[in-house]
């Protein structure tokens, strides 16, 4: 990095923190603080949402998954825009119509203050591992960069996120991330153009697309029935739509950025907008990292992209044995670049057999290159069995550092940061609001003034932002980061979902029913989880994650009608519905 980059992304963040403080100054009251004011416009709105959603992780991760897989992710994304239109119409005019500032403070006016506090708490444990890991997420990317130690890292990005989110709240929130998505959506723009310029002169946008093809690169949907399979077409419109309604519906990080609309309309506006673009922008993200993928037909690339493996296994003993995977390497790239020519001008002369015959041997190069990388994670693996083998969330930003001009580093780097800093303030707000508002103010006795539960709200949220530094110090990769998260959502929010769905849709289901239930579903779920997918004995996983959200909400409704059912009949009551 030279000192450009490092003007560009300094100013970058240093006016995002002192944007937000100044912007939301003097918030002494709850609606203002947590309530943002109530004067949010529908693009506000529909920013702020998307903002939430499109952390690092999305920046970081993504790419890198296409990289290696292809565009099959956008499955996760095709139940959203039907999640939206069910918010709109159920749960938005439900939340606003009883003037609450949580989303669980619905459930109490529905079941009980016990059900209220459980959906809170599983929200807290799941949102706050969340916010650790968006704040781990850029902290791995400056650690590739700088060289400096994780921890501390996670310290200097977790602090410049609590200063505005602490001072403002709410609407520090969503004030500044407006200015974070147009940071964020310039950047990528200027990625994406800059690797067709670097692709060699013959080989346009249409061309490198068939170039991803041929490696499958650009297999966007799947219509088998493998449950096994983390992402199909069906996965996505049931498990994903699940999901999304979730996170969505219940998330109070995403809740409290609508509940601050102006009105009803304002706010289902600002959600029909994040359902309209969200997909675009996802697929346009993964995109880029097919792109990426193309560009390293014609460019050598690393056998692994993490540095740190790298330095690991070549100060080994296993160093020669290394450099001869790296010579074979360089022998197989040029192989590679000789196989696309060929394809390329296969195209040109449009002959069907020479275009399969190219196709296969692209294919056939693919798979020994596949068969070369792994034995590069086994080698690492030998000499240092600490070090992160798992390359995915390093390839975007090992092309950044590596390819892009000065300047456009910076901006870069500030893009990733300014989506951690926007998902990170969105999460330490809802948890500080949460645990104010759901658990600290209603248990707490006596009548306290407004400003009092302001400074309460400061404080947790000062706290979480302490625990989400915390964990983002311990931890890992696990498969790749923009899969983490979401596997950690599914483990909570199918059953979260299935309460809400109770509360709308069951009235003659009481709290109690759907307390024990919620609980008993829970379980389930972390047995299905650590046995079906992530310590299965043969070392595959035998159940999508995304199938765990329609699991846990059609779990918690069926035994909590169940247990409604049995205890009426204990007590010789009719079920009236």
């Amino acid at each position: 990095m030279g000192t450009l980059d490092w003007v560009i992304l300094s100013s970058t963040l240093l006016f995002i923190v002192a944007y937000g403080v100044w912007k939301t100054r003097g918030s002494k009251s709850v609606d203002d603080y947590v309530g943002g004011g109530k004067d949010a416009k529908w693009w506000t709105i529909g920013l702020s949402v998307m903002a939430t959603q499109a952390s690092a992780i999305t920046f970081l991760s993504t790419p890198g998954q296409a990289f290696h897989d292809g565009m099959g992710f956008i499955q996760f994304y095709f139940g959203l825009p039907i999640a939206m239109i069910i918010i709109c119409l159920v749960f938005l005019p439900i939340y606003h119509r009883l003037k609450v500032y949580t989303a669980y403070e619905f459930l109490e006016n529905r079941f009980d203050l016990k059900t209220r506090s459980l959906a809170a708490i599983l929200f807290l444990v799941q949102r706050g591992l969340a916010a650790g890991i968006t704040i781990f997420a850029p902290s791995i990317i400056l650690s590739a960069v700088l060289g400096w130690d994780l921890r501390t890292l996670n310290v200097i990005i977790g602090v410049l996120v609590i200063i505005y989110t602490v001072s403002g709240g709410t609407k520090a929130v969503s004030v500044t991330q407006k200015q974070q998505m147009f940071i964020i959506m310039t950047g990528m723009f200027i990625t994406f153009f800059f690797i067709l310029g670097y692709l060699p002169a013959d080989i346009n946008f249409g061309k490198a697309l068939k170039i991803a093809g041929a490696s499958n690169k650009l297999n966007i949907i799947d219509f088998s029935f493998d449950t096994k399979s983390r992402y199909t077409f069906w996965s996505g419109i049931t498990g994903g739509l699940f999901l999304a309604l979730a996170y969505f519906g219940t998330d109070q990080s995403q809740v409290q950025r609508y509940l601050s609309g102006k009105s009803l309309r304002e706010s289902q506006l600002g959600l029909v907008f994040n359902g309209l673009l969200k997909i675009p922008m996802q697929f346009f993200i993964l995109l880029v990292g097919v792109m990426v993928f193309v560009f390293y037909q014609y460019n050598p690339s690393p056998l692994n992209f993490n540095p740190a493996a790298t330095e690991a296994v070549m100060s080994s003993e296993y160093a020669k044995d290394y450099a001869i995977l790296q010579e074979g390497q360089e022998k197989l790239e040029a192989e590679k670049k000789m196989a696309q020519n060929k394809f390329s001008a296969a195209l040109e002369l449009k002959e069907y057999s020479a275009v399969e015959e190219a196709k296969q041997e692209i294919i056939s190069l693919n798979i020994k290159d596949s068969t070369n990388r792994a034995a590069a994670k086994s080698l690492i693996k030998e000499a240092d069995s600490t070090v992160e083998t798992n390359d995915k969330d390093y390839v975007f930003i090992h092309f950044i550092l590596h390819n892009l001009p000065r300047g456009l580093i910076g901006l870069l780097l500030a893009v990733i940061l300014s989506a951690a800093m926007s998902s990170t303030a969105s999460e330490l707000n809802a948890l500080g609001t949460i645990t104010a508002l759901d658990l600290y103010k209603r248990n707490i006795k006596g009548k306290l003034t407004d400003e009092h539960y302001v400074r309460a709200t400061k404080a947790f949220t000062l706290l979480w932002g302490i625990i989400a530094i915390s964990i983002a110090s311990i931890a890992n990769l696990f498969d790749n980061l923009i899969q983490l998260v979401n596997i950690i959502g599914s483990i909570f929010y199918g059953n979260v979902l299935g309460i809400f769905l109770l509360a709308f849709f069951f009235k003659f289901v009481k709290g109690n029913a759907v307390f024990f239930a919620a609980l008993l579903t829970q379980l389930i779920i972390f047995v299905l989880f650590y046995n079906l997918i992530f310590i299965h004995p043969t070392g595959e996983e035998k159940l999508g994650y995304l199938w765990l959200n329609f699991i846990g909400a059609a779990l918690v409704i069926a035994m909590a009608i169940a247990f409604e059912g049995f205890d009426r009949l204990l007590k010789k009551q009719p079920v009236s519905r």
